[in-house]
């Protein structure tokens, strides 16, 4: 069994946007802004993470393409020239130093080519190795319902089950084809979860024929909520994907490794106490501009 203690974060930042183009042609999601509950503007990759922070992670690796390495360094390891710094409030002259206490905690990796989430997970081997380590989107942020950050609900689990771990929420049916979906036995009635089957983007109908969980009503299912504690056994099912070139819609991705993994170790399911926020769709992006500060004030 790897070490207990995860104290990695992986972020895929390597997509190209598409479904925020063309602001994405000049801007990369990743450094989209948002308004924490302070009322400070961010990029989003920041909130994110911010939030690994929130959980004890103390490395975390950003996977971007090669032509993006420059401005994720600048961001998170250089400060503005003097000149510039000298302009800003004592208060965000504070907060430039914050940024860069992050960036030590920063390594940048990189994808070569854009094969996929899947594949862009597979770059990080070398740096997890032989660790369990938190996965998290790029264009997703979180707001706890509890005294815990979602992060850290999901590392507890782990610590719990001593097994890969995905977090969860219900969706309803109508816009399931957009997740990827899990089914199982419930081990803690509404909370905790036996998986037995992933599925990306499944369609409704084969949804209901394959995905019920007992006590979920009958439009709706349990789907992804966006955070993942993975082994490091994941990058065996990720490299035999890639080595046999199993595709889906022409990319490497993450669900049919992670329901590899789920058929060789065990999956734990965990239903989070809290509210994910989209920054990755036109529509989605607009309402976390209007809810995410609001809500993460509560």
């Amino acid at each position: 069994m790897p070490h207990n203690k995860v104290r990695k974060a992986v972020i895929p930042a390597a997509g190209f946007g598409t479904r925020l183009f063309p602001a994405t042609k000049v801007v990369k999601k990743e450094l989209f802004p948002i308004i924490d509950r302070d009322g400070r503007a961010k990029p989003v990759i920041l909130a994110i993470v911010e939030e690994a922070m929130s959980a004890g992670i103390t490395e975390i690796g950003i996977v971007v393409q090669p032509d993006d390495i420059e401005i994720f360094t600048d961001l998170f390891k250089n400060p503005p020239q003097s000149e510039l710094l000298q302009k800003l409030s004592p208060e965000n002259q504070k907060y430039s130093r914050y940024l860069q206490d992050i960036g030590d905690k920063i390594t940048i990796l990189t994808q070569e080519q854009p094969e996929g989430y899947g594949h862009a997970v597979f770059c990080a081997k070398n740096w997890v190795q032989d660790e369990p380590f938190l996965l998290m989107l790029g264009d997703h942020v979180y707001a706890s319902d509890t005294h815990k950050s979602c992060a850290s609900q999901v590392l507890d689990i782990y610590a719990q089950v001593h097994q890969s771990v995905v977090s969860l929420t219900t969706m309803p049916a109508a816009i399931i084809h957009k997740a990827g979906c899990v089914t199982g036995v419930w081990q803690e009635t509404n909370s905790i979860l036996q998986v037995t089957q992933l599925v990306e983007k499944p369609t409704v109908d084969y949804a209901r024929q394959n995905l019920r969980v007992v006590g979920i009503t009958d439009d709706e299912f349990l789907c992804v909520f966006g955070l993942y504690v993975l082994t490091p056994r994941i990058f065996d099912c990720l490299a035999e994907h890639i080595e046999k070139n199993l595709r889906d819609r022409g990319e490497f991705q993450l669900t049919s490794s992670l329901d590899s993994l789920c058929q060789a170790e065990g999956m734990t399911g965990y239903i989070v106490q809290g509210k994910c926020f989209d920054t990755g769709l036109p529509d989605a992006y607009r309402q976390t501009m209007i809810d995410f500060r609001n809500i993460s004030k509560e």
